[in-house]
């Protein structure tokens, strides 16, 4: 476990850690991987599972039984399923998010990769992507996970972070800098 602290640290690091160990051991670590990211996009889908996950007025009992069927009628099964239910009946859903990155993180890791989050305006197509991961692993020496969202603030181009490295090219951050320049606070 000693290797895992300089990725991930917290509640959600621990959780995140804990299960990477699990699922290392029962040689699951993708299979885990992919149903963890099935429910993140799952919460990317639906405003009342946030809320569910969210919620400190929620009973423990009414989580525990809501993940269940959630997990349940999205095809998570095993070693997954058995987390969520754990971390409903602990009280630790509202860190779902950050352990599902901090899990990523180790993962990746264990893969020789490091995760990159990319936010961008619209959309990338997979040759954008695959020209971004190109350019990333040129960079940072090491193949690149690539985290992608969406923000149509940002008006064009990119943000990257990697590690604790963050490139800003957003159009958004551009238009900010030169208003700063020419002397308006935009007051």
């Amino acid at each position: 476990m000693a290797s895992n602290e300089n990725v991930v640290e917290g509640v959600a690091g621990r959780y995140a850690s804990a299960l990477f160990d699990l699922a290392k051991e029962a040689s699951q670590v993708s299979d885990v991987e992919a149903d963890l990211k099935k429910f993140q996009s799952l919460l990317g889908e639906s405003e009342d599972l946030v809320r569910l996950v969210r919620s400190p007025v929620i009973s423990t009992e009414d989580q525990s039984r809501a993940i269940e069927a959630i997990v349940s009628k999205a095809g998570i099964g095993g070693l997954a399923a058995n987390f969520f239910k754990l971390i409903a009946s602990n009280r630790r859903l509202f860190a779902i998010e950050d352990i599902i990155k901090a899990y990523s993180a180790l993962s990746a890791k264990a893969r020789g990769e490091v995760a990159a989050e990319v936010t961008s305006a619209v959309a990338l197509n997979e040759t954008q992507t695959a020209e971004l991961k190109q350019a990333l692993k040129a960079t940072v020496g090491k193949d690149v996970t690539l985290n992608a969202k969406v923000d149509p603030s940002l008006l064009g181009g990119l943000i990257v972070k990697v590690g604790s490295r963050m490139i800003d090219s957003s159009l958004r951050t551009k238009l900010q800098t030169l208003k700063v320049q020419l002397g308006g606070t935009g007051a």
